[in-house]
């Protein structure tokens, strides 16, 4: 139900969490700046800089084009409710801050199956007087349970923005497409589909080398090329809105990507490589550093 992901028991958390394996949403933490990952997560990490250096603006740029989507949606779209799945662990700017700073009766749905994150969720349930936020504790690959938990909070009779951002590279062809598919069918029109996915396209050299670090630690890593990601959208009767599917840097951008503060150089010189990512300005990024396509897609009365 809403809100069960707060009572949870600690203990069964704990038996959950394995950390001696990597997780996806503990090594996004790592890029990202965050502080809830473990040793096998930052190794995963520090291999993956190790291939690709200049691959952590891939994940920075990422989380920056659901800034922007989000803005775009409450802002000059309406939407007031949103779907997000594969949430990730909480990290400034999460979805329902961006929405309810606009619209404060927004309200926000996050999913996820890692328990970190489960263990984390208080961060994510601290919705505006007006609005709401819930968290469920599920699988991608469950979208009827996800559906159901969801219509406690979200209205499935007005708009929803369904959010998969950088989350369906971690799916095989066979279930991918099913399961956004299944998804999509059950929104209401004048639902949007916010999406960002990993692709060899753009610097195949760079990210094919990041997916041989992944795969060596058990994940699934698809790389799909413009053509299948423009198949979430096409699929389901999605319309693309402008400017379609393209880099995520070249998404609207806006310029307002925020800048860290800077610690002193002489603490930037006892940390690792990867450790210094949080504190780089990512504003200097180019077409050779960036492999995420990011769209948006707007489910009409034809669909």
């Amino acid at each position: 139900m809403p809100g069960d992901a707060l009572s949870h028991d600690p203990a069964e958390l704990r038996r959950r969490i394995d950390t001696t394996k990597a997780h996806p949403a503990r090594v996004y933490d790592v890029f990202l700046g965050g502080k809830d990952h473990y040793s096998a997560d930052l190794a995963a990490a520090a291999a993956g800089l190790a291939a690709n250096p200049r691959g952590y603006l891939d994940v920075r740029h990422n989380r920056d084009f659901l800034r922007r989507a989000v803005t775009t949606l409450a802002e000059q779209d309406g939407i007031r409710q949103f779907l997000d799945i594969g949430t990730g662990l909480p990290t400034a700017e999460n979805v329902h801050q961006i929405a309810q700073r606009i619209s404060p009766d927004a309200r926000v749905v996050y999913v996820d199956n890692d328990p970190i994150v489960l263990a984390h969720a208080r961060a994510l349930l601290t919705s505006s007087p007006e609005g709401r936020t819930d968290y469920i504790d599920a699988d991608l690959k469950d979208p009827a349970r996800i559906l159901e938990v969801a219509a406690k909070t979200l209205d499935f009779d007005q708009p929803i923005a369904l959010c998969l951002v950088a989350i369906l590279h971690f799916v095989e062809d066979e279930d991918a497409y099913p399961l956004v598919r299944e998804l999509v069918d059950a929104l209401p029109v004048g639902s949007r589909l916010v999406l960002s996915h990993l692709t060899e396209d753009l610097n195949a050299e760079n990210i094919r080398a990041v997916q041989r670090t992944y795969t060596e630690r058990g994940f699934a890593f698809v790389l799909r090329s413009k053509a299948e990601v423009e198949r979430f959208f096409t699929d389901n009767g999605l319309e693309l809105a402008e400017p379609g599917i393209v880099p995520a840097h070249h998404w609207r951008p806006d310029h307002a990507a925020p800048v860290p503060a800077q610690p002193e150089p002489a603490y930037l010189d006892t940390l690792e490589d990867i450790e210094k990512v949080r504190y780089h300005d990512i504003n200097d990024v180019t077409d050779a550093d960036i492999n995420v396509y990011a769209a948006l897609g707007h489910k009409s009365a034809t669909a």
